[in-house]
């Protein structure tokens, strides 16, 4: 699978203000039960600063890497993840896009 991972400016600007990261830093994006999303009933996408074991994906974005693991790649069912922020809310939006 040939997945990708799209981190738009404004959404490294919100990791750099809101969750501190730095460069060097890596960024986790997993498959958590609740919630909802547009591509798995029950589920939702949640983000945490953590380490690589088996990525399927990772992309790097002035020296900030965001990473799926191969255990969440369910979740994306072939959709590529397209990161940005809702000015509105002041916080990440998600959006799929088969891939």
């Amino acid at each position: 699978m040939d997945m990708k991972i799209f981190i738009s400016q404004d959404a490294l600007t919100w990791f750099q203000e809101e969750m501190e990261v730095s460069k060097g830093d890596t960024i986790r994006f997993y498959a958590r039960y609740g919630g909802s999303s547009p591509i798995q009933q029950g589920f939702s996408l949640g983000m945490t600063k953590d380490t690589p074991f088996e990525p399927v994906v990772t992309v790097k974005v002035e020296e900030v890497t965001f990473f799926i693991e191969e255990r969440d790649e369910w979740y994306f069912d072939g959709h590529d993840l397209y990161v940005d922020v809702d000015h509105q809310l002041d916080e990440l939006a998600y959006t799929y896009k088969k891939a």
